[in-house]
């Protein structure tokens, strides 16, 4: 730990009758100081500045009580999707900053969102850098294929989830991010996807003309 500051000497009395000065000042008593974790945020006490080169090593374990808020997961068509094409799966998740205390130590905790995976429900998962896009925003139709769909083979209903990889790092209050080993990790869960069949059939007659025809 360096500690930087300036401090003012007092001046020297001369005794009245001439006698040997005496001096006030206090440049022969040590100097107190401080303890970083007694100087706040900004690592300043007084007119001190305590340099934090000497802050802890942070782990994962010493974050358990920093967690981010919870990814959301949703797709389009919402709710359903059609057998053999894709449906978008989108999931949204953000960067956020807490600020608390580890070790002892004032200190804001920094969540980056790295990864997204995907459990499709049925099997299989999707991993990507990011949570998606809708089609509209992607320039695409309906039913095409996105860094984050999934086509279903079969009829039913699956429980889709997603988990997003967030790298953490810390700041000890000198504006210097410091990176913490591996990663954390958040789920959402609850939506479900029904997937259907959709069958094509040649008729003489719309279903507004014949309500009973074949698929109305």
């Amino acid at each position: 730990m360096d500690v930087a500051g300036t401090q003012t000497e007092a001046g020297s009395e001369t005794r009245d009758g001439g006698g040997p000065a005496v001096d006030l000042g206090t440049s022969n008593r040590p100097t107190p100081t401080p303890s970083p974790r007694d100087c706040g945020p900004l690592n300043r006490c007084g007119g001190f500045t305590v340099v934090t080169d000497a802050a802890p090593d942070v782990t994962l374990a010493d974050l358990a009580s920093f967690r981010p808020t919870p990814p959301t997961v949703a797709g389009e068509p919402a709710g359903f999707g059609v057998v053999g094409m894709p449906t978008n799966l989108l999931a949204a998740a953000s960067e956020e900053r807490i600020p608390g205390t580890v070790l002892g130590w004032d200190v804001t905790v920094r969540f980056v969102p790295v990864a997204y995976v995907f459990d499709n429900g049925d099997g299989t998962t999707t991993r990507s850098a990011t949570g998606g896009s809708s089609w509209t925003s992607l320039g695409q139709g309906q039913f095409t294929p996105t860094p984050t769909s999934h086509a279903y083979r079969d009829r039913g209903t699956y429980p889709v989830s997603v988990t997003v990889e967030y790298a953490a790092s810390v700041d000890f209050g000198s504006g210097t991010w410091r990176p913490v080993a591996g990663v954390v990790r958040s789920q959402a869960a609850g939506y479900d996807v029904r997937v259907v069949e959709v069958r094509t059939a040649l008729v003489d007659r719309t279903c507004v003309e014949d309500p009973t025809g074949p698929g109305c």
